[in-house]
This record gives C-alpha cells, sequence and structure tokens, in this order.
C-alpha cells in the first residue's frame, strides 16, 4: 500500500472523464426508467391483491411470491440470456444487434419487474391501513370501483406510505450496479473499465462510491420533501 501512486486524475482527464460522466448519467436515466416502471406495476399489482376478486387477488399474489423471490441478478441473466434464445434465432439475432441499447432496456425492465413487487407489498399494506369507513364513504357518492381506488382510495394510501417508497428508490438506484453484468457501462461498470485501462481500481471504486453516496443522499433529502409537502395532518407526526 506504501508504494501505491495515488492518481485521482483518472476520474476526470480525458478520455476517462467523459467515460465516468456518461456511467453516471446512464445510472440516473436507468434508475428513473425502472422506477416508473416499479411504481406503476407496483400499485397495479398491489391493488390487485386487495381487490374484492379471488382470481385477481391470486394474479397479484402469485406475481410478488415468483418474482420477489428470484434474486434480481438472475432475473437479469434470464431477460437477457435466456429470453431471448425461446425465440426465432432470427428475431434473437435481430434484437442483440439491431436494437439500440438493448441491454439498457433489459436492465431498467427487470429493476423494474424486480422492484414492482416490492413495491406492491407496501402498497397493499397502505391500502390495508386506511379504515373500512373510508371505503363506505367513497362508494356512497356513487363511485365505481376502479374509480374508489383511483381518486380515492390509492392517493391516500400512496401519501402513507412514502417513507418506504423513498427506501425503494434509493435500493433500485444501488442496485443498477448490476446491471454491469449484462454489459451496461453505469457508474461501476465505467469505473471498472476505467481500472481495466489504468489498473488504477482504488481510486475508481472510491470514485463511484461517492457518487452512489451522494447521490442517495439527494434522493432521501428530495423524497423527504415530498414526504412533508403530500403528508396527511395528525396522520404520521414526524419527531424532531
Amino acid at each position: 500500500m506504501l508504494n501505491y501512486t495515488f492518481d485521482w486524475s483518472v476520474l476526470w482527464r480525458p478520455p476517462y472523464g467523459k467515460w465516468f460522466l456518461d456511467g453516471i448519467l446512464t445510472t440516473i436515466q436507468l434508475s428513473l426508467l425502472a422506477w416508473m416502471i416499479a411504481l406503476f406495476l407496483g400499485v397495479t399489482i398491489g391493488t390487485m391483491r386487495v381487490l374484492p376478486w379471488r382470481p385477481v387477488r391470486l394474479l397479484g399474489t402469485t406475481y410478488v411470491e415468483v418474482i420477489r423471490n428470484i434474486p434480481i441478478l438472475v432475473q437479469l441473466f434470464f431477460w437477457y440470456f435466456a429470453l431471448p434464445a425461446l425465440l426465432p434465432r432470427h428475431i434473437e439475432l435481430w434484437l442483440y444487434k439491431n436494437v439500440s441499447k438493448f441491454p439498457f432496456w433489459i436492465a431498467a425492465l427487470a429493476l423494474g419487474i424486480y422492484t414492482a413487487s416490492r413495491v406492491a407489498e407496501h402498497i397493499r399494506s397502505g391500502l390495508y391501513s386506511i379504515s373500512k369507513e373510508h371505503y363506505q364513504a367513497a362508494y356512497s357518492t356513487g363511485l365505481s370501483t376502479f374509480q374508489v381506488y383511483r381518486y380515492v382510495i390509492i392517493p391516500y394510501a400512496m401519501r402513507i406510505i412514502m417513507p418506504p417508497l423513498t427506501t425503494e428508490f434509493v435500493t433500485i438506484f444501488k442496485n443498477s450496479a448490476l446491471a454491469m453484468t449484462i454489459t451496461v457501462l453505469e457508474a461501476t461498470g465505467a469505473a471498472y473499465l476505467i481500472d481495466s485501462y489504468t489498473f488504477h481500481g482504488l481510486e475508481t471504486t472510491t470514485g463511484a462510491c461517492l457518487v452512489y453516496i451522494s447521490i442517495s443522499i439527494c434522493i432521501a433529502v428530495f423524497m423527504g420533501w415530498v414526504e412533508k409537502k403530500i403528508s396527511i395532518p395528525g396522520l404520521i407526526v414526524r419527531k424532531g
């Protein structure tokens, strides 16, 4: 260690600086896209799990129990390597050769689908925390079941479960590092690539760590602000 020569300039000097910056931007884009998928699917699946129709509840439960019990890394490999192999050969080759940023889209899809199973459970818990009287009051206005959930129950539940949703947002951002296993050059992948050229892995991995810490803190601060803005007065009191 004493003989190691530090060279932090690998994080910004050409062409490594551009590689690293591109990796950071890819991480942010990948995380945001995956989060949008996770939020949409999570709300849908979570709501399905509490609806009064047994087949719909069973479908939602099956999704959650299957997806959340398979490691995200295995799912990434399945979507990128296994699923295309099930398609006709010419379609498989077309996907790999002609679809722009195919690994990126697969990574976003895999991360979104996996995180949706976790978000769904938060949604379900939020829906169960709403009293029966709220449902009855909503139905008494003449709204259909879809309208009750769309305009009354789900917005109310979302305000309750904002803290765990913040955790899932940070988690999906950190899990994006696994995308490097399917050739996506996000922040971790860019750090590894720069290390392979410069043999300065200490600097590149430290830089990647600082990126994850900084952006995670920004996410937590922003989501905390959102939580305060949409909190229900008198329901949850934040101490301190």
